[in-house]
């Protein structure tokens, strides 16, 4: 897939990238997070609304609160709650008294948002698509921006530099799919990640995402036809992985393949051995 790539941003600074909206990458790289947790800081009449404040690390508050250059932070805004995003909103309320808004069955028992939303909610020009699959709670969100068109905020759903894992219990690969799905249904001109640099011409790239999904179902039946195994079996038969993390990324893929086709009849679990139903 044509995953793109960027030098690394430059920390404590907001980065211009489009008319009203700046963007502050976290101290937090690593193999799943690529250069850091995108904080996107958007414009609005009364002030700014931060979209995921990123990971839980005081240097990030400060950077966000530096980058508003003395404009009030009036809202914040979570994609998921994953601690990659959730965490420094604690945090950067407590330094602002911002407002903050999440959908309203959120995943975890450490956040519950004082504003609950859910799908086609408007916060500050900012309209809420429930995009359950990465995430049960996971909200894209649609803006227009003048002169430019509709854009999404794809936060962790879909990114440009990486495919997203699918974690069961809470991930959910045919959820993932369905949203995938929907996406291809709107005219979105760009996406603004939850990591990694904008995506132009966003569309193709999620065609070719629902398409290497399809492909990767199909190999996971055809090795269960040459014989029953386990999920970490096929995950090193399909997957080059070496290291650790990706490993653990690539079998939780797996299985939320195989929890797929078990709904649909096409997968049966027998204790840790999976074989093709019968």
């Amino acid at each position: 897939m044509p995953f793109l790539t960027e030098a690394e941003p430059r920390r404590g600074i907001a980065h211009d990238v489009l008319p009203g909206i700046r963007r502050v990458v976290a101290r937090n790289p690593g193999v799943m997070t690529y250069h850091g947790t995108n904080t996107w800081l958007i414009e609005a009449a009364d002030g700014l609304t931060v979209l995921d404040p990123g990971p839980d690390d005081p240097t990030h508050v400060g950077d966000v609160i530096e980058a508003a250059a003395g404009v009030p932070i009036r809202r914040i805004l979570l994609s998921h709650t994953h601690r990659d995003h959730l965490g420094a909103t604690a945090g950067l309320q407590s330094a602002t008294g911002a407002t903050t808004y999440g959908f309203h069955r959120p995943a975890t028992k450490l956040f519950q948002p004082d504003r609950p939303i859910g799908e086609g909610d408007v916060v500050a020009g900012l309209t809420a698509l429930h995009t359950p699959g990465h995430a049960s709670d996971h909200l894209a969100f649609a803006y227009h921006v003048p002169e430019v068109g509709e854009v999404l905020f794809s936060a962790d759903h879909v990114m440009s530099w990486s495919s997203s894992i699918v974690n069961p219990p809470d991930g959910d690969m045919k959820d993932y799919y369905d949203s995938l799905e929907r996406l291809l249904g709107r005219s979105d001109v760009l996406y603004l990640p939850g990591h990694g640099p904008v995506l132009e011409r966003p569309r193709e790239l999620v065609r070719e995402m629902l398409a290497h999904r399809q492909k990767r179902e199909t190999a996971i039946l055809e090795a269960l036809r040459a014989g029953p195994a386990t999920v970490t079996d096929i995950a090193a038969r399909l997957y080059a992985k070496q290291d650790p993390m990706l490993k653990i990324a690539a079998e939780r893929n797996v299985l939320a393949h195989l929890l797929k086709l078990r709904a649909e009849a096409r997968a049966e679990e027998h204790g840790e051995v999976w074989r093709v139903a019968a």
